[in-house]
């Protein structure tokens, strides 16, 4: 399927786990891309006319898609809706947790129709780009049954006091993240190490 016929069911992403992501698909030959993507398929629900919204995966495949435009992929269906127009299929999407429904800012929840059509207009959330970094420190652990566990954690870390920063530029809050996460206020998150 094209990368660029995806609906996004999130309205943000860390720029800066994209960028990485990007880089990594830079590095790679067009088999071990496509072997990677095999391996890593997209879920996806299906509605009327056979629009695909992706359920995961917007960050490897926002890199993706800013590199070659006319990127392939590979999916499976986790619900189909084949009579479903895009309103009907956005509500069971939302009724079973499958929708970010806050942009870049933090703000929301916004209306499901808010959500941008293309993967190319999600908008930069510097909390979640914090956050995959952390994650990729080890200092929070994987929680792949969460929907948007690191999302989560980025919301909380925005309701903390940290020094000013951005998705190209993380290290201003680091070392105050990084010991926020592991106190005693997050215990009650998924993937809290202590």
């Amino acid at each position: 399927m094209s990368v660029a016929d995806l609906h996004p069911t999130q309205m943000c992403v860390g720029l800066a786990e994209v960028r990485s992501r990007q880089l990594d698909f830079s590095r790679e030959t067009p088999e071990q891309r496509l072997r990677y993507l095999r391996g890593k398929p997209v879920p996806l629900a299906r509605g009327e006319g056979g629009r695909l919204w992706m359920i995961d995966r917007h960050h490897r495949l926002r890199g993706l898609i800013e590199l070659d435009p006319g990127a392939m992929a590979y999916g499976y269906l986790v619900l189909d809706l084949p009579g479903a127009e895009p309103p009907a299929v956005l509500a069971e999407l939302q009724t079973r947790g499958w929708l970010y429904l806050y942009d870049g800012r933090g703000l929301g929840p916004l209306p499901p129709s808010a959500l941008p059509a293309r993967l190319g207009e999600l908008q930069d959330d510097p909390y979640r780009s914090l956050v995959w970094r952390l994650k990729k420190e080890g200092r929070i652990d994987p929680a792949p049954l969460i929907p948007f566990h690191e999302f989560r954690w980025g919301a909380w870390l925005r309701r903390r006091p940290l020094p000013p920063f951005s998705s190209t530029n993380l290290s201003p809050a680091l070392a105050t993240a990084r010991s926020l996460v592991r106190s005693r206020a997050a215990s009650h998150m998924a993937g809290w190490k202590g």
